[in-house]
């Protein structure tokens, strides 16, 4: 049985607050168009999670120049995203605006430019751990593991895949978990595909694996899902 240690303590993030207003596509689905913003699953999901630490809205501030937000949201997300969240004194103050999805609602291409180093998101050496066989026990560690920093009030990125069959690598954010029957637990997670509405991933002990409960566009029965930024083998 997946014991649940606690309920949840509810969600540690405000959808449609605290995360984008805009998304991330896809190449697959949007063959041959140019300019889309695409390919950046990973950097959004870790970047919600870094305003979040590191910045603080003020709305009652003038708002800048749109070069000015680009740079600030440059200055929040280079901070290492496992770095120990700031206290207000500190934060990065972005001026003009209540929360991250007002902010990147009005100012898209200020964000989108400011929002860099996709390439590092990819390639990030812990991404390889999907090459690694999966141990018994390994993804239920990792549904534990992530409950545990949700009841602490830290949301959790994490690298979804169904490697080696390769139709599915992506990025999400988890911030708040449900019991969804004795040996299952469902994440809601924040989806940079998807910005209207939350995605949830069901971890099922009875086989081990992750499944789209839903994940809008996911057509995969199951898959992996590691911590990132968090370990070389979880």
């Amino acid at each position: 049985m997946l014991a649940l240690p606690r309920p949840s303590s509810g969600p540690v993030l405000g959808f449609g607050v605290d995360t984008f207003a805009f998304r991330n596509d896809s190449r697959i689905y949007h063959r041959g168009l140019p300019d889309i913003y695409c390919n950046r699953c990973f950097l959004m999901a870790r970047a919600v999670g870094q305003f979040g630490r590191f910045a603080r809205f003020a709305p009652e501030e003038p708002r800048l120049p749109s070069a000015g937000y680009a740079e600030l949201v440059h200055r929040v997300t280079r901070r290492a995203a496992w770095r120990s969240p700031l206290p207000d004194a500190e934060r990065i103050v972005i001026p003009g605006y209540a929360s991250l999805h007002a902010f990147s609602g009005a100012e898209v291409a200020a964000v989108k430019e400011g929002l860099r180093g996709r390439f590092w998101t990819l390639v990030h050496w812990t991404n390889w751990r999907m090459t690694f066989p999966s141990l018994p026990g390994q993804q239920e560690r990792v549904a534990r593991e992530t409950m545990a920093e949700l009841r602490a009030g830290r949301p959790v990125q994490l690298f979804v895949t169904d490697f080696p069959r390769i139709k599915f690598n992506h990025s999400v954010l988890a911030f708040d978990y449900r019991a969804s029957g004795p040996e299952s637990v469902d994440f809601v997670v924040y989806d940079p595909n998807h910005p209207d509405a939350p995605g949830v991933i069901r971890f099922d002990r009875r086989d081990d694996r992750f499944h789209p409960a839903p994940l809008r566009g996911v057509t995969v029965p199951y898959f992996r899902a590691f911590r990132q930024y968090y370990s070389p083998l979880f």
